[in-house]
């Protein structure tokens, strides 16, 4: 009989033969180990997506929630309340004006770049995209220089649950707490101290005397570095797996740089590392043939989605020459990731710069070791050969 754990480290390894058969055989499914709904094809979880009022996030949106997040966050709000908390973040990334975060993002990325020069195998994670992102996170937040990798571990903790027991454990929300109290400090500093900065903006945010309270700026801040590390840093840890794992692709940005836009979309659909966040029923649907109750939880599983034959043809084909239209690998309805300029930017800049020093690489292991979280997907190392 079939069956799927989100949980499951062969669920982690590869979700793909599973999302086939839930989208073909069982498109809306009671997975007993998640204990909640599974939504698996394309245009269902768009649906899902754009109806708010009846798949709510206001229980939380992560598959194993941390506590006291839902009700406070961009994530774990529905509308009004998340337009009024998505205006007031947007209110202060608009005044952390985008291009001007080019030049700095740039240098970043050929820094470290620059330090693989003379590497014959390095792991891509550790030694390239960690680093990036939490530096790129850090110039945009403000936060301290010299915590990056105290903050990058607690993050990485905060996704992770235990494959066994199914929920968070006591690691994990040993690195919440000491994010929150983290996030507390800097923005204490910042009130104090305003900069040009994000987080300074977001204690500021004011429309029409409308502002986020101390609950609202301290879970939004911390969720936006949990977010920024491991959903950039997943990201671009993927698409440097696809790359390495498809030459032509490879080859293709590499003498074309201009089309890395376009390897950006297509690795966001064909493997995001954002795959799987629930929302909770606030009444009874009727789909395929069965019955979910108002109560529910329902997991919408993007990356099943954006692999579904009926939006995309050939899904299980990387092609950069796509153009995915639509795919989920930002979320979508209400809750599209409030940070897509900056990472498509971020992701941009980071492999025209790692390109110019690192223009062949190939994946070192034939299998690989895969954080344990049932909602987001990436690998723990990524050890690549430069020939």
């Amino acid at each position: 009989m079939f069956s799927f754990d989100p949980y499951a480290p062969s669920v982690d390894a590869d979700p793909f033969p599973y999302y086939k058969i839930l989208r073909d055989e069982h498109p809306c499914f009671w997975s007993k180990q998640a204990q909640m709904w599974v939504l698996s094809r394309y245009a269902d979880i768009v649906t899902a997506g754009q109806d708010w009022q009846t798949y709510s996030s206001a229980s939380g949106n992560l598959m194993t929630e941390l506590p006291n997040r839902a009700g406070a966050t961009l994530g774990t709000t529905d509308p009004p309340r998340h337009d009024r908390l998505r205006g007031l973040v947007q209110h202060a990334f608009m005044k952390r004006n985008l291009e001007a975060l080019s030049g700095p993002i740039r240098e970043i990325a050929a820094g470290v770049a620059e330090t693989l020069r003379d590497k014959r195998q390095f792991d891509f994670i550790d030694d390239f995209s960690s680093i990036f992102t939490v530096r790129v996170l850090f110039a945009a937040l403000g936060l301290p220089m010299g915590d990056e990798a105290m903050v990058r571990e607690k993050a990485v903790l905060m996704v992770q649950s235990d494959p066994v027991t199914r929920a968070k454990g006591p690691q994990h929300l040993e690195a919440y707490n000491w994010m929150q109290d983290y996030a507390a400090g800097v923005i204490a500093e910042r009130r104090a101290n305003p900069k040009d900065d994000l987080i300074s903006h977001f204690s500021a945010a004011d429309i029409d005397g409308d502002k986020l309270d101390e609950r609202e700026v301290l879970l939004t801040t911390t969720t936006l570095i949990m977010a920024g590390i491991e959903s950039l840093g997943g990201f671009m840890t993927m698409m440097g797996l696809n790359l390495a794992d498809h030459q032509d692709a490879r080859q293709a940005v590499v003498d074309h740089p201009a089309l890395v836009p376009d390897a950006i979309e297509e690795s966001l659909r064909f493997n995001t590392s954002a795959q799987r966040f629930r929302r909770r029923l606030q009444k009874d649907v009727e789909l395929h043939g069965q019955t979910m109750k108002a109560g529910d939880f329902v997991c919408l599983a993007y990356g099943a989605g954006n692999r579904d034959e009926r939006q995309y043809p050939n899904p299980d084909s990387y092609d950069i020459a796509r153009k995915p239209r639509g795919h989920l690998g930002f979320g979508g309805g209400v809750h599209a990731c409030l940070g897509t300029a900056i990472a498509r930017l971020s992701a941009k800049i980071a492999f025209e710069e790692f390109h110019k020093v690192v223009p062949v690489y190939r994946r070192v292991a034939e299998h690989l070791a895969w954080m344990p979280s049932s909602t987001f997907r990436s690998p723990l190392r990524l050890d690549l050969a430069v020939h």
